[in-house]
């Protein structure tokens, strides 16, 4: 597995307990990665980790809440004492929401989400750079295409991907020279249980009552992680998956007005 691009590389991945940071543990584990699981559930991370085992993958697993400061370091502290090194981080855990603005009761939807998705990656970078300086390994950050544009009834969730976007670009300068590469990935929809998991504007999750799949609007999990490790491999800067998200990061620069009535439509097409 050494002629993988991560064969015997050591990977640690956040929210690896469902949806897309699963299935990045179990593509990264059939490529030979030593691999060190994140997530809050111990039980889902089990599995996910008997998976790759079974692919053959030395891995570790560490139950972690990134909204954690500390947990964040203890997560690369036992990932660099296990395996002696640390070659990739991804930042994937995330927590969704949605709803108007005007409808938030619970003002607490904002901190929740930038806790977990802005500062969840933040921590995790503070602890992981010095060995990834050490490796010239590399930084992943899973954001949205809301990360790139303004979205309705995105507007939390919105935040914390256009904060990521401002955090992970500044800090690619900031590294460069060092080895270390930033690679900033905006995926389309991609359908799995973050949308249940959402919160709602009462500051509860959506549950079943979260986005409904519609045919020929989701990308499969493992053609969007396909895709991400690739670009992860060679190092690219960013990331955008969708012919809409490409055509709409340009056409931000000479019509955002347009940009809005596109993004509100497919909102609404989703309801």
């Amino acid at each position: 597995m050494t002629g993988t691009p991560f064969g015997g590389r050591v990977v640690c991945i956040t929210g690896a307990s469902y949806g897309i940071g699963a299935e990045l543990a179990r593509q990264c584990a059939t490529q030979g990665a030593r691999l060190a699981l994140a997530a809050r559930s111990a039980d889902r991370l089990e599995e996910v980790a008997t998976a790759c085992r079974a692919a053959g993958a030395d891995v570790l697993v560490v139950p972690t809440d990134v909204g954690d400061e500390a947990a964040c370091r203890t997560l690369i502290e036992a990932t660099v004492a296990r395996f002696g090194a640390l070659d990739m981080l991804i930042n994937n855990a995330g927590l969704g929401a949605s709803g108007r603005f005007r409808d938030i009761t619970d003002l607490s939807v904002f901190e929740r989400t930038m806790r977990v998705n802005f500062l969840g990656s933040v921590y995790c970078t503070a602890a992981a750079l010095p060995h990834l300086v050490a490796s010239r390994g590399r930084l992943v950050a899973i954001s949205s295409l809301t990360g790139l544009a303004g979205v309705p009834q995105r507007t939390a969730y919105g935040a914390t991907k256009h904060a990521m976007a401002g955090f992970f670009d500044s800090l690619r300068i900031e590294l460069d020279g060092t080895g270390v590469s930033v690679t900033v990935v905006y995926p389309g929809f991609v359908f799995s249980e973050i949308n249940q998991h959402a919160l709602s504007p009462d500051g509860t999750a959506w549950g079943e009552r979260g986005y409904v799949r519609r045919a020929g609007e989701t990308m499969p999990t493992d053609e969007c992680v396909r895709l991400i490790l690739d670009a992860a491999a060679r190092r690219r800067r960013d990331l955008v998956m969708t012919w809409r998200g490409k055509v709409g990061r340009l056409l931000k620069l000479v019509a955002p007005s347009l940009v809005d009535t596109l993004a509100r439509r497919a909102i609404e097409g989703r309801q």
